[in-house]
């Protein structure tokens, strides 16, 4: 069971908005997902505006924050898209994740698709962790079987770990 938590208001048109055919057009927007009352996942949008017709929600300067009991996602991107039936994402520009483990991972695009607990791109991928850095033309994980796999020709760069550092 999940409880879903919306809070923002309703902008109104003035000049540093422009004009939209948006259902609806909220600032500050704050959704989160709870089960158990332990949070799964959070969504930050500066603005957001509703399309009810097209089931489609588009974000401006986005932040989604996966919590899982072992560790802490956070994806970071200019703007996005949340279909309302499925509660799948895309985020654009400038996509930055993170995660409490060390990992970075920068692209142009970044989808999840929520009922197969999948995240893609097709864009240019570049993934930091402990002095790695891995570079290819796409990326697709599975979060359920925790498998990875960045797509196209690969290039990877391993630096040595400071004496001491384990990991």
């Amino acid at each position: 069971m999940g409880v879903l938590v919306i809070r923002g208001y309703l902008a109104h048109e003035s000049g540093d908005l422009a004009p939209s055919k948006a259902d609806y057009r909220i600032k500050e927007v704050r959704l989160q997902e709870q089960q158990s009352a332990r949070l799964q996942w959070r969504l930050v949008a500066d603005q957001a505006e509703v399309f009810s017709r097209e089931g489609k929600t588009v974000l401006r300067k986005v932040t989604i924050t996966i919590e899982e009991p072992d560790r802490t996602w956070t994806v970071t991107g200019d703007e996005g898209d949340l279909h309302d039936a499925t509660k799948d994402v895309e985020i654009r520009k400038n996509v930055v994740l993170t995660g409490s483990d060390g990992l970075r991972l920068e692209t142009n695009t970044l989808r999840w698709q929520a009922k197969e607990r999948r995240v893609w791109t097709n864009d240019p991928v570049t993934i930091f962790r402990d002095g790695a850095v891995i570079q290819g033309q796409g990326l697709e994980a599975w979060m359920a079987d925790e498998r990875t796999q960045v797509k196209g020709r690969l290039r990877a760069t391993f630096a040595e770990r400071p004496p001491g550092r384990s990991r």
